[in-house]
């Protein structure tokens, strides 16, 4: 019996052990979504603070209830910082952060690193997979180059898979299990053993000729979104300056049925994939002597909304006879969206750092975010503040970042003396509500 069979009658009877590297919020559910499906299943995460808690039972994302942890507990759930593990795994999930370096440019250091930690565990029969988002030809050009250095035959004794994430934190309305995942190969082998590992667990897969054609796939799918957030960012400035509502128009325009996609403007963007994704591109396309003007723009657009929405809260302290230096700005919600406690890439946390830097007193208020996390560029030592009448009441100014459900907006109404809303929360005008 080839490796390739072996491996492939082992997917097939839900004996093949499944290990997942990184378990975040694209590693974790993958994890318990592999456990569901009847496997083995085996986390790895040099955080040792995630393995302890999900061995203890517990969750650490809002969004992945304790339970669901609980019920994959068994003789085939293993979670450890010990990569030495990997060795008995039929297959490596790679779900590590690719964030971009200070000059924006790609950052592969946690892929490269965590492949260097598996090397010495890697055996012939095992099949490994990229899902972290990155450029194209990152997987032929990076991960191949050093697995064929150990030695190893792609496709016959070892196969190479790239398959992006797909995950939305907090959407109900989609699971691992229930979006389409695309599925790439280094050879017809890879990819055939791809189909068999990822549709044992998935309801549909989505084959590509090739790991560069998927790298790619995943960048248009975050540059469509981003390029189109930049444009209806654009919009909202040009539509307040002619005292036109963006949100109305937005709202209007999606009632025809065809060519038209409703996108809503924001404080900026946030999440790991929209801000970063078309970054990488843009590097790879310079490779090719190509600039990638229209994408590079909508980055400037969106990553200037902080910067717009201080300016509007500026001047709406200014109509009060207030200045931003010495202002108490309560920020509302500070995680990227609603109803999750994903920090990554928040425009709230640029905000902030915004406000701080002009001397106003911040202070923040989000159920979901308890304690303000330590991030790579903002360092707050703050904790949520209780959303109350009194609490509203001692500050200047509300700027609305996050629309949780959770958020009293009637009491917020009531209270505040003066609200920034760049997420048009507001409909009904007011002399303290500013549109931003």
């Amino acid at each position: 019996m080839s490796p390739q069979e072996a491996l492939l009658e082992k997917i097939e009877d839900r004996s093949a052990s499944i290990a997942v590297v990184g378990l975040g919020y694209v590693g974790l559910p993958l994890l318990l979504r592999f456990a569901e499906a009847g496997f083995p299943v085996l986390g790895l995460d040099s955080d040792p603070e995630k393995p302890a808690a999900l061995a203890r039972g517990e969750s650490y994302f809002t969004h992945i209830p304790a339970e669901r942890v609980r019920a994959a507990h068994g003789p085939g759930f293993v979670v450890t910082t010990d990569y030495g593990a990997a060795d008995r795994a039929d297959a490596l999930i790679l779900c590590v952060p690719t964030p971009l370096t200070q000059h924006r440019e790609p950052d592969l250091s946690y892929v490269t690193a965590t492949l260097s930690s598996l090397l010495p565990q890697l055996r012939p029969g095992q099949v490994l997979c990229l899902e972290s988002t990155t450029y194209p030809g990152t997987t032929e050009e990076i991960l191949l180059p050093r697995l064929q250095e150990q030695g190893f035959s792609i496709g016959e004794d070892f196969f190479l898979v790239y398959s992006p994430e797909r995950e939305d934190p907090g959407n109900t309305s989609f699971s691992t299990r229930s979006i389409p995942k695309i599925i790439s190969g280094q050879t017809p082998a890879c990819l055939a053993v791809a189909k068999a590992l990822y549709g044992a667990a998935v309801d549909r897969v989505v084959p590509m000729t090739s790991p560069r054609a998927a790298e790619m796939t995943k960048l248009l799918e975050n540059i469509h979104r981003a390029v189109n957030i930049g444009l209806v960012n654009e919009m909202k400035i040009v539509a307040d300056r002619m005292g036109i509502d963006i949100f109305e128009v937005v709202e209007a325009a999606a009632t025809k049925p065809f060519g038209f996609m409703p996108y809503f403007p924001g404080p900026g963007l946030g999440g790991h994939c929209i801000p970063i994704d078309p970054f990488y591109l843009t590097w790879k396309a310079r490779e090719y002597g190509i600039n990638t003007r229209f994408i590079e723009l909508a980055g400037e657009v969106n990553s200037a909304m902080p910067e717009y929405v201080v300016s509007k809260l500026v001047a709406g302290l200014n109509v009060q006879g207030r200045a931003l230096k010495g202002s108490r700005i309560l920020v509302l919600g500070v995680a990227y969206k609603k109803n999750v406690d994903d920090m990554r890439e928040s425009p709230a946390a640029a905000i902030m750092q915004l406000l701080d830097e002009r001397g106003a007193e911040v202070a923040y208020s989000d159920p979901y975010v308890p304690v303000f996390p330590r991030m790579r560029r903002y360092r707050f030592d703050l904790a949520s503040v209780p959303l109350t009448a009194e609490s509203l009441a001692a500050f200047d100014a509300v700027v609305i970042a996050t629309d949780h459900a959770d958020f009293d907006y009637e009491l917020v109404w009531r209270n505040a003396r003066l609200i920034i809303d760049p997420r048009g929360v507001f409909r009904q005008p007011a002399a303290h509500l500013v549109r931003a």
